[in-house]
């Protein structure tokens, strides 16, 4: 929860990249909240006060994901909400001409997607969402110390800069307000 709060006052998409990766540590504990509490977050050292909110964070998200019928494989509603948001954010910045570099960023990466959305299974998925999975997707490989070939990693290089602006300019929107046009 703290860590959560703090990516989303620095960059929403880090933020949401944390929250899926927080989704299959739910995952992984079985959607147990007494093994999340007993294996995972015992970890960590929390004052008594810290404890109790990091086990009602995790407590609502388990709940949530009962709920919404995510336990095996998905993402929580409030989570596919903040992507939506963001790609209605991105169709904001690509209509604007206020945002020249955000463009010419978007243009750079079109190729990567395209054959991303090719690849996959979910072609329907918006450009945003096929950015984040394969940002995901690269992270799991990094933390299975599995080989990622020069092409991907250019590719990531590139999309990671999109995202990052996009951020970056949500953030700013939220914050100060961006003047679209």
């Amino acid at each position: 929860m703290f860590v959560a709060q703090e990516l989303r006052k620095k960059s929403i998409a880090e933020y949401l990249l944390y929250m899926w990766q927080i989704e299959d540590t739910i995952r992984v504990y079985d959607c147990s909240l007494l093994r999340i509490r007993k294996e995972y977050i015992s970890r960590f050292n929390y004052s008594g006060e810290q404890l109790e909110e990091e086990i009602d964070w995790f407590g609502n998200l388990v709940r949530m994901m009962n709920q919404e019928g995510v336990r095996e494989q998905g993402h929580l509603q409030i989570n596919k909400i903040l992507m939506q948001d963001l790609e209605d954010f991105h169709a904001s910045l690509l209509h604007s001409t206020k945002f020249p570099f955000y463009h010419s960023e978007y243009y750079r990466v079109l190729p990567f997607i395209v054959e991303l959305r090719n690849r996959g299974a979910n072609k329907s998925e918006n450009e945003i969402e096929t950015c984040f999975n394969a940002l995901y997707g690269t992270m799991l490989l990094r933390l299975q110390k599995k080989e990622i070939s020069q092409e991907t990693q250019h590719a990531i290089k590139e999309i990671t800069t999109l995202i990052g602006m996009l951020s970056d300019y949500y953030l700013k929107d939220k914050t100060e307000g961006l003047e679209m046009d």
